[in-house]
């Protein structure tokens, strides 16, 4: 962390002396850093040793995107979705997708209504801010195609009629490991709507200790109580288009995009691109700054791209490598 942070302050300084960016922060992003030092800080204490990747899922939310973890059975996965929601203050379901979920078990349906005559909608559970769809990869393609379409249109069409989906409304996908019974790959295309992919993996020894010591978490994620005030998420998600991106990390951005291309067999897309952006974007936010750096690209870089650079049936690893051949390729500003 040392490291990195000095890394961070030689770019910024580098930056400062070519004129790009502006030195002190805004007192709105200063006021917007100490907010989310105080959600971090929660999380911490609900998702033990997993700071990293918390992160990396708070940054999603900002981004406007929607999150995919995947991972064994039993590492955290609904935990950290509903101290995500908690913390922000945000309605959370929990849907459990097996291989007989249709798709108005999730969008919901029209009934006849007796007392008034007449058909009724009955939501469906994806009618919330957060929506964790555990063991996505068991659920039937057509209800599969469903979520997709609701979380790229951020509506639902049940019955001809259109009906808009919570504002925000943020996605959390669990997908088990390609090696368990039951379970089939995501279509390609439908992995590229996922902002980023992540993995909790095992704890470390000092964490796994602590964790057995005081028990199943999630009953501190169903105890938490919201950080942020009523609507401050929608405040800090409209920051993100304020924060400036100079023309240098711009063309980094697309020279790392280019460099995917030279014999790849799933490029980056341009869509990969603008996710890529966003997500610079929220990290700078998070850390307390109104520009976006290099070093914001690359700490976001694996997370947004390994999903969409790998085959669907590729392991995270496998993604991850692929990522980093990328980013190693192509010299930072």
């Amino acid at each position: 962390m040392h490291h990195r942070r000095a890394r961070h302050q030689h770019r910024c300084n580098w930056f400062l002396g070519q004129g790009k960016f502006f030195v002190a922060p805004s007192p709105h992003i200063s006021t917007a850093s100490k907010l989310l030092g105080e959600i971090h800080k929660q999380l911490d204490s609900i998702v033990l040793g997993k700071t990293e990747v918390t992160r990396l899922a708070v940054t999603c939310l900002l981004a406007q995107g929607h999150l995919l973890i995947e991972d064994a059975p039993g590492l955290g996965k609904s935990t950290l979705a509903l101290a995500l929601a908690k913390t922000f203050g945000l309605n959370f379901n929990k849907v459990p997708c097996t291989n007989d979920l249709l798709p108005s078990d999730l969008l919901g349906l029209s009934i006849w209504d007796s007392a008034s005559q007449s058909m009724r909608f009955t939501p469906g559970p994806i009618f919330t801010q957060v929506l964790l769809a555990d063991e996505l990869n068991r659920a039937p393609s057509k209800t599969q195609s469903a979520l997709l379409e609701a979380m790229e249109e951020r509506q639902v069409s049940v019955d001809g009629v259109s009906r808009a989906l919570p504002n925000p409304f943020f996605v959390i996908a669990t997908q088990n490991p390609m090696d368990q019974v039951g379970v089939s790959p995501l279509p390609e295309s439908q992995m590229d709507r996922f902002m980023m992919r992540l993995t909790l993996g095992y704890p470390s020894a000092e964490a796994e200790i602590a964790l057995l010591r005081g028990g199943d978490r999630r009953g501190s994620a169903i105890g938490a109580t919201s950080v942020l005030p009523p609507d401050a998420l929608q405040s800090l998600q409209s920051m993100i288009e304020k924060i400036h991106l100079a023309e240098p990390v711009l063309k980094y951005v697309q020279q790392l995009l280019s460099a995917s291309r030279n014999g790849a067999t799933r490029p980056l897309s341009p869509r990969a691109g603008l996710a890529l952006i966003r997500a610079a974007r929220a990290e700078a936010l998070q850390s307390g700054r109104d520009h976006v750096l290099p070093d914001d690209v690359q700490a976001v870089w694996s997370a947004v791209v390994s999903h969409r650079l790998g085959a669907s049936h590729d392991s995270l690893a496998k993604g991850a490598q692929l990522a980093q051949a990328v980013l190693i390729g192509v010299a930072a500003p």
